[in-house]
């Protein structure tokens, strides 16, 4: 582990540091067509900075980041870090009001927004952009926005870094985590610094010749490791792709830039393995030395399925946005399908009962994690912040039990939440969703599996009077929940019902609803 100064800028670590090293030159992002090296992305990082103060930008204010993978991310990303801002990559996926909630609770002046994107910040009232000063638009530009293009030739290309500490905060990834409103997790500067040595390094063995494509998009905690940091910090190649991740695009760009490190989620290995050429010929995946899973659990059924017809062996691991990335992973050479793995050298795990006693080997319990790249909590949140934080140790809300050879099993979540293509869903929000549907009385939702064992919301339904259900109106309040809510979170599964179970005091009992149609074994 490398000794991190007090004072240090994670920006210039990894993206200085590639051209001071003499990697000026190397191919550090492909795009497209696009082929952009150290130096240029040093430059267009300097130019960004320069730009942004120029407009106004101080030290640790917020600054938004709406983009799609694409470079513009990577140059937002860290310029907004060398200034000593704070960066807050934003999910692509929400709506307005999702939107209006997150620019109020950053108080951000300046959001950097694609042209794609924008509408869906011009749905927020002006009056609920209170905050908002500007927006920065990368691609067409109206008139009455400013032009990413043009900030970067007008600014200058060198940029002293703005004297941060090690400590200070760098950027904020928000989380889901538990009911009610999304948490912005505060990560400071040494936090990538931290997955990388223990994580990118010591598990994935990362070198400069790795090439990375990630599933997961960048603004994930997930994908922002596997396509962001985690290749700089290695002088090695990220391949973004912005346009939405299909099979058969997946299968082209694998074959095309031929990745050695593929990241993704249990859901989109099941989807490709679902997905066959016309010609009946095989995809070619010879050039990845690993797939790497992250999420939700991987089923043991989908890695055994993978390597059979791949050849590809999956690294299966468990991490968090407040955790920020890995912290238990299977590793090469010591893999156990259907786990987690094992704790990542460098971290702690404790497996506790409800009075936070630790367990014995088997025995299911809550779980605690120590890493020193944990958020150093939730901004505004702070009743959650010391339910989840506790000293050194950070409570996940997973339910865990270790066997005999430290491997780590997932059981469950504390609550009903659950995760949906690596996604938190609350079923709270979707019934919600539901509820607001002149024809439904009441809904309930909770997780079930389909065939692949991946979990997916199902939705429990008790219509009003007089609605007659048919499949029709199934199909209406699917897409009713997704023209409100982002995609993942429509129900796969919708069951009509003439009333939910509840308690004496009106608790809706999920787990009559779970038992209905129970995980095949």
């Amino acid at each position: 582990m490398i000794e991190i100064p007090n004072r240090f800028n994670v920006a210039t670590y990894l993206v200085d540091r590639n051209v001071s090293e003499g990697r000026g030159n190397k191919v550090a992002i492909e795009c497209g067509e696009q082929r952009i090296s150290y130096a240029t992305l040093l430059e267009n990082v300097n130019r960004t900075g320069n730009a942004l103060r120029a407009l106004g930008v101080r030290p640790e204010e917020r600054v938004l980041i709406l983009l799609p993978d694409i470079p513009e991310f990577l140059y937002a990303f860290f310029a907004v870090i060398k200034i000593g801002a704070v960066a807050v990559p934003t999910n692509t996926l929400l709506r307005p009001h999702e939107y209006e909630y997150i620019l109020e609770d950053t108080r951000a002046r300046i959001a950097i927004v694609s042209d794609g994107l924008l509408p869906q910040i011009e749905q927020v009232p002006s009056e609920r952009r209170r905050y908002l000063e500007k927006i920065v638009v990368v691609g067409k530009t109206p008139a009455e926005y400013v032009s990413f293009e043009e900030l970067l030739a007008e600014a200058s290309a060198e940029l002293d870094a703005e004297p941060t500490c090690k400590d200070d905060a760098a950027f904020w990834l928000y989380s889901s985590g538990s009911t009610g409103a999304p948490k912005a997790c505060v990560h400071l500067h040494h936090d990538m610094v931290v997955c990388c040595e223990h994580y990118a390094k010591g598990i994935l063995a990362m070198s400069e010749n790795d090439r990375c494509y990630s599933v997961a998009k960048l603004f994930f905690a997930y994908g922002l490791g596997n396509a962001g940091y985690y290749p700089l910090f290695a002088g090695a190649t990220t391949i973004l792709q912005p346009a939405r991740p299909s099979p058969e695009k997946i299968f082209a760009d694998i074959e095309r830039y031929r990745p050695t490190l593929f990241f993704s989620v249990p859901t989109n290995y099941s989807a490709l393995l679902a997905h066959h050429r016309q010609d009946g010929s095989e995809f070619e995946l010879s050039s990845i030395r690993y797939g790497i899973s992250a999420g939700e659990p991987l089923p043991a059924a989908l890695f055994h399925r993978f390597k059979e017809r791949f050849g590809v062996e999956i690294l299966d691991a468990l991490g968090s946005t407040e955790m920020l990335h890995m912290v238990i992973s299977n590793r090469p050479g010591e893999i156990r399908p259907g786990s987690s793995g094992k704790i990542i050298p460098g971290f702690g795990a404790r497996i506790v009962d409800d009075d936070d006693r630790d367990v014995p080997r088997g025995e299911i319990g809550s779980l605690l994690i120590k890493s020193d790249a944990t958020c150093a909590g939730y901004w505004n949140q702070h009743e959650k912040t010391k339910n989840t934080f506790l000293g050194s140790w950070c409570r996940t809300g997973d339910k865990y039990f270790q066997d005999g050879d430290d491997f780590f099993w997932y059981a469950g979540r504390a609550d009903d939440l659950f995760k949906v293509n690596g996604r938190w869903l609350s079923p709270a929000e979707v019934e919600s969703a539901l509820i607001s549907h002149p024809a439904v009385l009441e809904a309930a939702v909770v997780a079930r599996e389909d065939a692949d064992g991946l979990l997916k919301p199902a939705a429990y339904v008790v219509l009003n009077p007089g609605q007659n259900k048919h499949e029709g109106v199934a199909q209406e309040l699917q897409n009713w929940v997704v023209q409100n809510l982002a995609g993942y979170k429509c129900p796969r599964w919708v069951e009509f019902i003439p009333e939910l179970p509840k308690t004496a005091t009106g608790k809706v009992q999920r787990f009559k609803l779970r038992a209905l149609h129970p995980p095949v074994i």
